[in-house]
């Protein structure tokens, strides 16, 4: 029986790539497990991924392996000696799940759960991959890349920062089922009745306060041209209603119809929702996550798709309504020749590229290396 780990978290861009192998890995015949932290949004995906409709959580074709996990920072942090405690825990966890489970390979996607569970499978002398999302590795990768047998990777830049003997440009995995949205059921989920183009406004599974504010600030303005449906994350909607503006605060079942009913996306540039839109065609305006809240991956992330022709950038320091509207305006204008460069990407193929390297591994092992 060939059995995969799974592993990643903390936000829903360490887990939707995992969650787009799981038919691929089920064709190969595996039986899947997966470790994550007991109520991270990594729990919560995963059991839904793995409950077929009508299924009770104790039957999950999806086996979830709850450990414990600390963040690893860069900073002085009287959470960290706290931290270091539970990461010690998670590690001690991760080689009993490794006892129990006698995993073929371990696949992580990063955050800081899956550092223990890598380091686990090593001490195991179970093979790992790891994929990279972002043109520059996290902490959690870096920690995590010396005790791995291959590293995957998005962007073609990212290269340069990893062991030769290692990296494997793949792509991101893109979950199957955002390829089989209707425009129509978009447009009746978000209550759309006319044939204004639409945009698509998206913070992050998190959301983003300055989006979202830049966003209603403009409303009237743009409700002239274009029907907006705004992803606003959790706690993030407004009050009221205006005809063509449609909130929600996460959708996930929805997506699909949402993204096919959409002319073009404005969106923060985390790796896993760029590539999602490079797998479907979407051109998008990015507005990167500043260096102030973060190590400045999605400034690089953003800076890539701008110079490959897929998308237009606004930084977050130059975000306000008059260059909201403008770049709005342009990117719409621009969205046939944008959409024609990201078609000849094949980033709907990586996947099927991460398996082939999984299955690799797997062989090698059988084979004792």
């Amino acid at each position: 029986m060939k059995r995969i780990l799974l592993t990643g978290g903390g936000t829903a861009g360490h887990v939707t790539p995992n969650i787009a192998l799981i038919p691929g890995l089920r064709k190969m015949g595996f039986e899947i497990h997966y470790a994550g932290t007991s109520k991270g949004i990594e729990r919560e995906l995963i059991e839904k991924a793995g409950r077929p409709q009508g299924v009770r959580v104790q039957q999950l074709e999806i086996q979830y392996h709850c450990i414990s996990a600390g963040k690893l920072r860069r900073y002085f942090d009287l959470k960290n000696f706290t931290d270091v405690f539970r990461i010690g825990v998670g590690f001690l966890q991760s080689l009993l799940l490794m006892i129990k489970i006698r995993p073929s390979v371990v696949f992580s996607k990063g955050g800081f759960v899956s550092c223990p569970v890598v380091w686990a499978a090593w001490f195991f002398g179970v093979p790992v991959v790891i994929h990279e999302s972002d043109m520059t590795p996290g902490l959690a990768n870096k920690l995590s890349i010396p005790f791995a047998k291959k590293v995957c990777f998005s962007f073609p830049e990212t290269e340069v920062h990893l062991p030769p003997a290692k990296r494997e440009r793949t792509g991101l995995p893109v979950r199957e089922e955002l390829f089989s949205g209707s425009r129509e059921e978009g447009k009746e989920i978000c209550g759309f009745d006319d044939d204004k183009p639409i945009i698509l406004v998206m913070g992050g599974s998190l959301g983003s306060q300055a989006i979202n504010a830049a966003v209603r600030g403009s409303l009237d303005k743009l409700l002239d041209d274009f029907n907006i449906c705004h992803l606003c994350g959790k706690g993030g909607k407004a009050p009221g209603s205006k005809k063509g503006y449609c909130q929600f605060e996460y959708v996930n079942d929805e997506l699909s119809h949402i993204f096919a009913m959409t002319d073009i996306v404005v969106s923060r540039s985390g790796a896993t929702t760029l590539f999602e839109l490079l797998a479907l065609a979407k051109p998008s305006l990015l507005i990167p996550l500043g260096t102030a809240a973060s190590r400045g991956d999605q400034i690089l992330n953003a800076q890539s798709f701008e110079k490959l022709g897929y998308s237009r950038v606004l930084l977050q320091d130059s975000l306000c309504g008059a260059a909201l509207i403008e770049d709005i305006r342009l990117l719409y204008n621009e969205r046939e020749k944008r959409g024609e460069a990201m078609k000849g990407a094949e980033a709907a193929k990586a996947a099927d590229k991460v398996i082939e390297v999984v299955m690799k591994l797997v062989d090698k092992a059988k084979q004792g290396y």
